[in-house]
């Protein structure tokens, strides 16, 4: 008999949720729902999942009414031991038909690989979906997860928000289900002011259209789209242009059921202030689009967006105007405060503020950065170094002026704004600036060379000194931020290809941190501090699609040289598919093989007299000299296909030679050929490690 199918609908009402919670709100209820009825057997069509400030709703289309039959074979013991040797039920096969509830005439025989085992064949019939979908919704309910929960009143249980209604309908059928003292019922509720009271709802296709009737548009695309057409026509008649910000966006569309955008102004004053201060008091703030003119300047015009119709929106416009005005005065009086004082004269107080509590204060941060930098630069200009000095000198200062008191997430963008006001030198106020770069994945790198110097050396004292105190991130906590640090410092090295020896320089780092500390920690503790970089390239490195073999071969060598290794292994990776590829592997691993448990320190040449093992001792000889050659250039490839050419010589020393004979002197020499031939495939990496 062919099921029917039907739909169901399920809707979760709130407490207005956080926007930051609903979109893995959604995708999770989505991903639930779908993982719940394969795990339930029920056949369904497409699931959508939408989602509001209060509430979260579930569509199933062409859900079965009931569950398929479930034919099961439970595999008992074999034939020969279910059976007696005159061919009767013996014990095993008898327990095992009582544990499954059958006759023993009931079991059948099959053969499985060869070997005959009686079987239960059992069919279980499915149940009416009706039946199931009461706990199915609960449990949907109970498993959504969520970055934080709350209790309320005298439930257990516990919420991103309290609920306060739930509807459910299969096909035109309410269900009615219960978690915890909260029933389903038939209804829902419109936008929370401009609908009141419960709203009745009969079946499915009512609902849909109940809520446009009462304020609600419940697809978030929906609404993301209409948001988005507001704002381009609201801007358009102003003739500018919205800020892009695609997660402005997002959190707004999760902020209100019935978008409504409204254009508001401020004085042309205000545009005096730098534009990165409007902006952040706009939307980190206020959560307003700002206005672009035709060339990207600041207008000065907002759009908001309003939970709600138009009525009374010459009033919504006024109390925003008069929010944001008093937020923008405050600017304009900081920003002309700040410039009373020479970022220099400001930055003579940072010895009166503490860095951190065991580390120092801001000013003894400051003079690690100099002498960093210094040591950092060794391969860039006099100009570029003495740059980089004067913006390690001036990089904290806006810590302590009004505007970055107020608005922290400016910090380096209004010291960048200051030291250019102080006449520094255009480079100088850039390094201020990008010394914080990047400052989460994805940011823009620093581009100018004082810039790069100071922004590595921020990087590297922080992990230094961090780690010199013992306070180095673990699990999840990370309180310093000291895997951004790490991953940014690789991100720089990449973006600019610099061949730094970390190991040096963080033996400097930790050198001129000026506390008390014991001389026997220092290279546990660069050690502690390469191996924590070495980590995060290894994930960066695996972003970037290399294998993971690949790259473990690579880091299995001691280097610290961050640009080196990539190198080394866009190299390899490209090898592996080199027509040479099998001949070196065969090189390295017929050394290798047979040579790594040698433990000889010394070994005579002279010894060897086969024609072959001369033969591959001078094409050996002849090879290193080009693959350290290469080496010295970074040619990694060519150094590769140097050590391939051994292959020829080394299949011929295998025909020929009985490399572990009775005479020990012989052997040693013949293993201690090989071993150095392993040794050089070493110089490049762990080739042990590659998956071929």
């Amino acid at each position: 008999m062919k099921l029917t199918v039907k739909e169901l609908l399920l809707e979760i009402g709130m407490e207005e949720i956080p926007a930051g919670y609903m979109p893995d709100m959604i995708r999770n209820l989505k991903d639930l729902a779908q993982k719940k009825t394969e795990a339930l057997n029920l056949k369904h069509g497409v699931i959508q999942t939408w989602g509001t400030p209060r509430r979260l709703v579930l569509y199933i289309e062409e859900l079965s009414e009931a569950q398929d039959d479930q034919h099961i074979e439970n595999r008992g013991p074999k034939k020969n031991i279910a059976f007696d040797s005159q061919g009767k039920p013996a014990k095993p096969g008898l327990g095992f038909a009582k544990a499954q509830k059958m006759d023993f005439d009931d079991l059948v025989v099959k053969e499985v690989e060869g070997i005959e085992y009686v079987f239960a064949l059992k069919t279980v019939q499915g149940q009416n979906t009706i039946a199931i979908i009461p706990g199915l919704l609960q449990d949907l309910i109970l498993s959504l997860p969520f970055p934080k929960t709350m209790r309320w009143g005298y439930s257990s249980l516990r919420f991103a928000r309290p609920l306060r209604w739930l509807l459910a309908f299969w096909g035109e059928e309410l269900v009615a289900f219960n978690t915890e003292n909260l029933s389903s019922g038939a209804y829902t509720f419109g936008h929370r002011v401009l609908s009141s009271g419960k709203i009745a709802v009969g079946s499915i296709k009512k609902y849909f259209s109940l809520l446009p009737e009462h304020y609600v548009i419940l697809d978030q695309n929906q609404r993301r789209n209409l948001i988005k057409t507001q704002l381009q026509q609201a801007a358009a008649q102003v003739k500018g242009k919205p800020v892009e910000n695609e997660e402005l966006l997002e959190e707004v569309n999760f902020l209100v059921e019935y978008p409504t955008v409204f254009t508001g102004s401020f004085s042309t004053d205000y545009l005096q202030v730098p534009p990165e201060v409007l902006t952040t008091s706009m939307i980190e703030h206020q959560r307003y689009f700002p206005v672009l003119n035709d060339k990207g300047g600041l207008m000065p015009y907002f759009i908001g967006v309003r939970n709600g119709n138009e009525d009374y929106l010459d009033i919504v416009r006024t109390g925003n105007e008069r929010v944001l005005k008093a937020r923008l005065e405050d600017a304009l009086f900081f920003w002309n405060e700040d410039r009373k004082k020479p970022l220099e004269e400001v930055a003579k107080n940072l010895d009166k503020v503490t860095y951190h509590e065991r580390l120092g204060s801001l000013q003894d941060k400051v003079e690690r950065l100099t002498k960093l930098v210094a040591d950092i630069g060794n391969d860039f200009s006099e100009d570029d170094r003495l740059d980089a000095k004067r913006a390690a000198l001036l990089c904290k200062a806006d810590l302590l002026t009004n505007m970055v008191y107020e608005f922290p997430e400016l910090q380096g963008i209004m010291g960048c704004y200051y030291a250019r006001l102080n006449e520094e030198k255009e480079t100088v106020a850039r390094a201020v600036l990008e010394h914080y770069l990047p400052r989460f994945a994805g940011d823009d790198l620093p581009q100018s060379s004082p810039g790069v110097l100071l922004s590595l050396a921020e990087k590297i004292d922080s992990l230094a000194a961090f780690f010199t105190v013992g306070l180095k991130p673990s699990g999840s906590q990370d309180p310093y931020a000291l895997r951004r640090q790490a991953l940014g410092i690789i991100s720089i090295i990449l973006d600019k290809k610099l061949n730094l020896r970390l190991e040096d320089i963080f033996g400097y780092a930790y050198d001129i941190i000026n506390i008390e500390k014991k001389e026997s920690g220092k290279q546990e503790i660069i050690g502690e501090c390469l191996n924590f970089l070495r980590q995060r390239l290894r994930g960066t490195l695996l972003d970037s699609n290399y294998s993971y073999d690949v790259i473990d071969a690579v880091l299995a060598l001691s280097l610290d040289n961050i640009n080196d290794i990539a190198q080394r292994t866009e190299a390899l990776r490209e090898f592996k598919e080199d027509e040479n590829f099998q001949d070196f592997i065969v090189v390295f691993n017929r050394a290798h093989n047979l040579s790594k448990k040698w433990q000889v320190q010394a070994w005579q040449e002279n010894i060897l007299f086969e024609k072959s093992e001369l033969i591959l001792l001078k094409e050996f000889k002849e090879v290193k000299l080009q693959v350290f050659s290469y080496l010295d250039i970074s040619d990694y490839t060519r150094s590769l296909q140097s050590v391939a050419s051994l292959r020829e010589a080394m299949d011929e020393f295998f025909t020929q030679v009985m490399v572990m004979v009775e005479n020990e002197s012989l052997q040693n020499a013949r293993l201690g050929m090989l071993h150095e031939i392993a040794a050089l495939c070493f110089e490049i990496a762990d080739f042990s490690k590659l998956v071929y």
